[in-house]
């Protein structure tokens, strides 16, 4: 019999109800192997889960969160990249001193590193009683919510799931950053300024922020093509949120052209992760073009 607070939570997400099997057949041995690790280990436990734009990692880590919660007693804490995200303050800088396109949010050097290794630190010390307010970016004005909106989570932290699209990603060979891959590089870096910007922040903070984690999941799309179609379903869902909201956040919505062009930031280091990835995680889930799991692999 599945667990209400399953049915609830795909109700939540707006999921099919025979999402159930995805639930047992795949969330929930990769939550068993997070808890023995976490049983082997210890001390609190760094997960990372990676994969492309509109993937569902935001929704296997609500699941995971949840499965570890109820079946195995942990406390656990979800957190994003996205939600480390440069203000736009910050990125307009970066803009003007670096590269025009670092004024996009997304790609490595528009995270504030600093924020991010505070929080996870600060979460894995949280001791009974002790609460932390965990950062939030809200997509919908592009830039971080004040931090009276921030989440509060209670100590002490068992299990961190700390998702992104970049999450585990390293840099890439001098050789393979020079050629342009897209219309965007090759009009607006025709001389490889931002993409060797972004490989020279992989290189550095992002290492070492990664080499932080203890986990790896990592959530395989059939190819980048399917990337599009999946954000603009993430789209399409953002603005069925903000339907009521004010007009200056509904304009924040992107247009197919907008979107097109906002994937295009991504597409290098999504290949590279297609690529080099699914070797290093601990367990990999593979989808289909229709964000079936097709299957999955335990690697440790």
């Amino acid at each position: 019999m599945v667990q209400k607070y399953i049915l609830d939570a795909i109700s939540q997400h707006a999921l099919p109800q025979d999402f159930t099997s995805a639930v047992s057949d795949h969330y929930a041995p990769v939550a068993a192997s997070i808890a023995k690790r976490y049983q082997t280990k210890g001390t609190p436990l760094l997960v990372g889960i990676q994969g492309t734009q509109g993937s569902g990692k935001s929704t296997m880590a609500d699941f995971t969160q949840l499965l570890l919660q109820h079946e195995h007693n942990l406390n656990v804490a979800v957190v994003s990249i996205d939600d480390f995200y440069h203000t736009a303050a910050t990125r307009q800088q970066l803009a003007a001193d670096v590269h025009p396109l670092l004024a996009t949010r997304g790609v490595p050097g528009t995270h504030d590193l600093a924020l991010a290794f505070s929080t996870l630190h600060a979460l894995s010390r949280l001791e009974s009683g002790e609460t932390l307010a965990i950062p939030r970016f809200n997509k919908a004005i592009d830039d971080r919510a004040p931090q009276a909106q921030w989440p509060q989570i209670n100590g002490p932290v068992d299990v961190i799931i700390f998702e992104g699209w970049c999450i585990g990603i390293g840099p890439q060979t001098d050789s393979e950053v020079i050629h342009p891959m897209n219309k965007l590089e090759l009009e607006e870096d025709p001389d490889g300024t931002w993409r060797q910007y972004v490989n020279t922040q992989l290189a550095g903070d992002y290492a070492k922020l990664f080499n932080m984690l203890d986990y790896l999941v990592v959530i395989t799309a059939p190819s980048f093509d399917v990337v599009f179609e999946w954000r603009s379903l993430q789209e399409q869902k953002l603005a069925a949120k903000l339907k009521d909201a004010p007009p200056e956040q509904q304009a924040k919505i992107q247009t197919e052209a907008q979107l097109r062009r906002f994937i295009a930031h991504y597409q290098r280091l999504t290949c590279h992760g297609l690529q080099h990835l699914p070797a290093q995680a601990d367990w990999v889930l593979h989808l289909d073009e229709h964000h079936r799991i097709t299957g999955s692999q335990h690697n440790s």
